[in-house]
Order: structure tokens, then C-alpha cells, then sequence
């Protein structure tokens, strides 16, 4: 088994991060730059990412075999996205990014989360929100990760969590919508935008739990049987 562990510098930054400084960052640039700056959001969102996913590696071989599974499985959901994306706010991003992080880790979630939207959205196009459904896509990987003991295995679970992923991911991007729209955010016009919203947050959100119903049981086979063989 692999006892070696993990620095506390590199646990403190894989909590400060995404949690802390990735939200301030996406969301002061929205208002410091607005369209100017997207390409220096993403960027920074990319780079911020994988500092996260490296501060999750341990030993160099088995940290090798899961950045190569985390590749795998951002290939996997970008695809699935852009195959899906003729019927909106359906697609499995979600399901994808959850089942590979409760087995790989809240790190490796993320980086499935932020970046299979970064690759898709070459297909589905690219602008100033794209900052922010990487943030959104990434936090649901890496609190997947995080309760990784409680849902691995556990259908029921992973399906209430998935659903509650695609509410949350929709009033994510509810935020941006507001700063967006309106240079500024109030309470009111956040409740309007939810409001006029709920169509494609119930769409998602159901289909988020679709996917995992289907996905659930390969992914458990796989990756339950590659995480004990490789020690990742």
C-alpha cells in the first residue's frame, strides 16, 4: 500500500485554492476585465488547476497512473458533452467528473471538471463564462472526491449528490449571469435570474442523475478494481 503522505503545505493549498482563491479570482475578474481578460481568466483557471491536481500527487508512479486515468476520463466527458449538445442542458460532465473523482480523488475531479469543459467548449464556444463553469464543474469534482467514502459504492447516494451538483452548478452560473449582465449583483435580480432558469436547472439536474444511474455500475467495476490493483 502506499503510506507515503501528503505535505501539509500541499493539503492547506488544495483547500485554499479552489474554495478561497479560485472564486475571488473568476469573480473580480469579472468585474475588473470583463471580456478583455477572458483568455488571462482561463489561463489562470488552467494553471491554478493544476497546481491543485499536483498537490494531490504522492508516490511518482502511482501519481503518474492517475493523471493518466484523469486524462482518460476529461476525454471521456468532453466528448460525451459535444455528442450531447444538440439537446440542451443535457449532458455528463457531471456524472463523468463525480464517478472518476469519488475513486481518484477530489484533486483529480476537479481537473476532469474544469478542463473537459475548457476541451468541449472548443465545440460549443468558448467567452467569459467559460471561467466560471470551470470553477463550478471543478468544486462539484473535488467535494465528490472529498466524500468519496461516503458515496463510493453507494447508488442512492451518488445519485442525490449528482442532482444536488447540477442545482448547484446552475446557480453557480446564475452568478454570472447577474455580474454579467448587470456589472453588479443584487439579491433580486440573482432570485430572477433562478427563477426565469429552473426549465434548464430541472433538465440538468435530472439528467445528471440519469447518467449516473447508467455509468455508476462500470465505473465501479473499472476503476474500483484499478484503484486497489494500482494502489492509486
Amino acid at each position: 500500500m502506499n503510506t507515503e503522505r501528503i505535505s501539509p503545505l500541499k493539503k492547506i493549498l488544495s483547500v485554499f485554492i479552489p474554495f478561497i482563491l479560485m472564486p475571488a479570482l473568476v469573480i473580480s475578474g469579472l468585474f475588473v476585465f470583463r471580456a478583455r481578460g477572458m483568455l488571462w481568466m482561463i489561463t489562470a483557471v488552467c494553471a491554478l488547476t493544476l497546481v491543485i491536481f499536483f498537490c494531490g500527487f504522492e508516490k511518482r508512479k502511482t501519481g503518474t497512473r492517475r493523471l493518466v486515468l484523469t486524462a482518460v476520463f476529461i476525454a471521456f466527458a468532453s466528448i460525451g458533452r459535444i455528442i450531447c449538445s444538440p439537446l440542451p442542458g443535457v449532458n455528463p460532465i457531471t456524472a463523468v467528473t463525480v464517478l472518476a473523482a469519488v475513486y481518484l480523488g477530489g484533486e483529480a475531479g476537479f481537473m476532469i471538471g474544469a478542463f473537459s469543459v475548457l476541451i468541449s467548449n472548443i465545440a460549443a464556444s468558448q467567452g467569459t463564462w467559460t471561467p466560471f463553469q470551470m470553477l463550478a464543474w471543478g468544486l462539484i469534482g473535488m467535494v465528490a472526491g472529498l466524500l468519496g467514502r461516503f458515496l463510493e459504492g453507494h447508488k442512492i447516494r451518488l445519485c442525490i449528490y449528482t442532482l444536488t451538483a447540477g442545482v448547484a452548478y446552475s446557480l453557480i452560473m446564475d452568478i454570472f449571469t447577474v455580474i454579467w449582465e448587470m456589472n453588479g449583483f443584487t439579491v433580486s435580480a440573482y432570485r430572477a435570474v433562478i427563477i426565469t432558469a429552473l426549465p434548464f436547472t430541472a433538465t440538468y439536474a435530472l439528467s445528471n442523475v440519469l447518467f449516473t444511474l447508467l455509468l455508476e455500475k462500470p465505473f465501479r467495476e473499472k476503476l474500483g478494481r484499478i484503484k486497489v490493483k494500482y494502489e492509486i
